[in-house]
């Protein structure tokens, strides 16, 4: 979304969570390393941006990243490196190209006493602080906006905007290689669209329909089995003197939903059209409608 992705860096909210939004410009002042795996692999050190040479060798580093901080078995790594086509010594293919990863990044970061690559009895394990791993940082702005969610949509509009200004385009610039890797993509994909919904519903309750249709369009279109754009997007449409418009976006979702899988909209959804058959009062107030129609219709 582009009005999203250009959010300002640093947000302002008087809230303890300031902290958590501006933490993220502090913290790559004190980092030696900072990965970045939400968009293309990105790795930079002080003295700007670092490549790390070879496929193989990307996919490593990828693997041990979203594995965040955690040790991942050498049997594993070698599956999402190779896959089907594995070497004939894989373990000592393997660990070759851990030692030269492991000089790779000594090079990097030559000041530091241990390696960051280090062997354990479950498997390799890359250290990786807080602060350094753009996907644990957006992860956790998600979570905390989903908290305040409720309470404070000025507060969770700021943290999903600071989270969604970190991508770059697809997890790993669409090259995410192995099982380990395509289960991290999803799952951080899913959080961007979580992170998507909470947007919305903040600018929503605040009453902001109008700014935000041509990014509830753009969302509802590339994911045009997701209900909940579709309610969000219908009850903008309807905000902003769009009936027609609205209820034309659910016959469309429900026509997709009976030809593609063979199911009627949710209870969620059918709700919605209901109320703005019957112009539910609690669609024209600035608030939280969803729940609204969740608790009278």
């Amino acid at each position: 979304m582009r009005r999203v992705l250009r959010a300002e860096r640093r947000v302002s909210v008087n809230t303890s969570n300031t902290t958590l939004i501006q933490c993220t410009e502090r913290q790559r002042e004190t980092v030696v390393l900072s990965f970045s795996i939400l968009g293309a692999l990105e790795i930079r050190t002080p003295r700007g941006p670092a490549e790390i040479p070879g496929g193989l060798q990307r996919t490593l580093v990828q693997a041990l990243l979203v594995s965040e901080g955690q040790a991942i078995a050498g049997d594993t790594l070698i599956d999402e490196m190779w896959g089907e086509s594995v070497p004939e010594n894989e373990a000592n293919a393997l660990q070759a190209h851990v030692s030269r990863l492991r000089r790779r990044l000594k090079d990097l970061e030559p000041e530091r006493p241990a390696s960051r690559l280090s062997m354990h009895p479950s498997g390799y394990r890359l250290a990786v602080a807080s602060g350094e791993l753009d996907a644990a940082h957006f992860v956790a702005l998600v979570k905390q906006a989903e908290v305040v969610s409720a309470t404070d949509p000025g507060e969770s509009a700021a943290l999903t905007r600071a989270a969604l200004s970190m991508w770059r385009g697809p997890v790993f610039g669409g090259h995410a290689g192995g099982s380990v890797c395509q289960t991290a993509a999803a799952r951080y994909e899913e959080y961007r669209m979580r992170a998507l919904e909470l947007f919305f519903d903040a600018e929503l309750r605040a009453g902001r329909h109008s700014a935000i249709l041509a990014e509830l369009h753009e969302a509802h279109a590339g994911n045009p089995l997701r209900e909940y754009f579709c309610e969000q997007l219908m009850i903008a449409l309807y905000r902003s003197g769009r009936q027609a418009d609205a209820l034309d976006t659910y016959r469309r979702m429900w026509h997709r939903l009976s030809e593609e899988l063979g199911v009627e909209p949710s209870p969620s959804l059918r709700r919605v059209e209901h109320a703005i058959l019957s112009h539910h009062p609690a669609l024209s107030t600035v608030g939280d409608a969803r729940s609204a129609l969740l608790e009278t219709v």
